[in-house]
């Protein structure tokens, strides 16, 4: 008898994330790699533009089309109406889920969800206030019918158990860089597309407080390396906001850079030019930029949140964020002692890549498979 699980993909029919779309991605084609003897993966995903599902994820055993869209689907998932999507061992690498009443004992069905990011409990304002009371809601639901709740640290599951009376049913699953993530062979003619200079501090984020981009641009100014900042993952339209903080923070417009969402390739050439990655977030979310940079082996300056504490380890400089101007300081002085000399980028860099093995999603493919055999 085989056992199936079905894996639920709407960010690639519909993406709202593009780091979501890439885990989700990313996870499902690990579960089928990592697929134990007697077992497959089903994909399910919503109506939507036509997607070559068995290209972007090799090997599913099937592919389930939803009859809605994916806003008409998420609302019926909100409110608890049947979709036809429910039924067996469901797996959603986002909270996209049918969190529907089950028998897990008898009929065997289970669904696990995953939360990656908990700026509609600590931080709703930073959200639309459609997503953020649409992901208020679905962890209501989940409190209620989901066999577990997957989050990607300690720090982010405490968090959430004071949100949500879920008990024991937290699991903590880590994700990682994009499969295959490397400096591409061309990374030079991409960075002249993205009209970028070479040797320059990273930062990523937007206008957003808990995104910190103020005191990252305090802490390079004040560092007194005087070089380019390239600051990525901007929202639209929020470069001149970005530009006016960045001159607040004594950093001059003609040092600025500012790019939106990129895609992989690019990120990663990106990346090769990076003396470091500044990463002031406060945000209690998985930091997807910071894995990408010890995936890299670029150089890592952090607040020492309880979020990046647990991933970077010892992997790069962690600076305690005390809500004072006090912080940029720690943070410049950081950045300043990681690239003082060859010898100190190059010991800060190879702390970076170890740390960086660290995270895999064949591992987090294999962790899963095992959550599901538990429940």
């Amino acid at each position: 008898m085989t056992a199936t699980l079905r894996v639920i993909l709407d960010q690639l029919v519909a993406p709202t994330d593009a780091a979501l779309a890439e885990a989700s991605r990313d996870l499902a084609r690990a579960l089928v790699i990592a697929s134990p003897s007697g077992c497959e993966v089903e994909v399910v995903v919503p109506s939507g533009p036509s997607r070559d599902i068995e290209a972007e994820v090799p090997g599913v055993a099937s592919i389930q089309r939803s009859g809605l869209p994916r806003r008409e689907l998420a609302a019926a998932l909100q409110l608890g109406i049947p979709t036809g999507i429910s039924g067996g061992m469901v797996h959603s690498p986002t909270m996209f889920a049918p969190l529907v009443k089950h028998d897990r004992v008898h009929d065997h069905d289970q669904t696990v969800i995953t939360v990656w990011d908990l700026r509609a409990w600590a931080h709703p304002g930073e959200l639309p206030r459609a997503e953020a009371g649409w992901q208020r809601a679905m962890l209501k639901r989940a409190v209620k019918h989901a066999d577990a709740v997957v989050v990607p640290t300690h720090s982010m599951g405490e968090r959430l158990a004071e949100a949500a009376p879920l008990g024991d049913r937290i699991r903590v699953i880590a994700g990682a860089a994009p499969t295959g993530f490397a400096v591409p062979t061309d990374e030079v003619g991409r960075r002249r597309e993205l009209g970028l200079p070479e040797g320059y501090v990273l930062l990523a984020g937007g206008a957003a407080e808990s995104d910190g981009l103020d005191d990252g641009f305090a802490a390079v100014a004040r560092s007194q390396l005087q070089v380019p900042v390239v600051v990525i993952d901007a929202g639209d339209g929020e470069e001149p906001v970005l530009a006016d903080r960045a001159a607040a923070a004594g950093l001059p417009e003609r040092l600025l850079h500012v790019r939106g969402a990129l895609q992989a390739h690019d990120r990663a050439a990106v990346f090769g030019a990076a003396l470091a990655l500044v990463a002031p977030s406060r945000r209690m979310a998985f930091p997807w930029r910071v894995l990408e940079a010890l995936a890299l082996g670029v150089p890592v300056v952090a607040a020492g949140t309880d979020v990046h504490r647990e991933v970077v380890v010892d992997g790069g400089a962690l600076v305690e964020p005390d809500g004072s101007g006090s912080f940029a300081d720690g943070l410049a002085a950081a950045l300043a002692e990681a690239l003082a000399s060859t010898a100190s980028a190059e010991r800060f860099a190879v702390l970076a890549s170890d740390r960086g093995r660290a995270f895999s999603w064949r591992e987090a493919a294999d962790r899963v498979w095992q959550l599901h055999a538990d429940l």
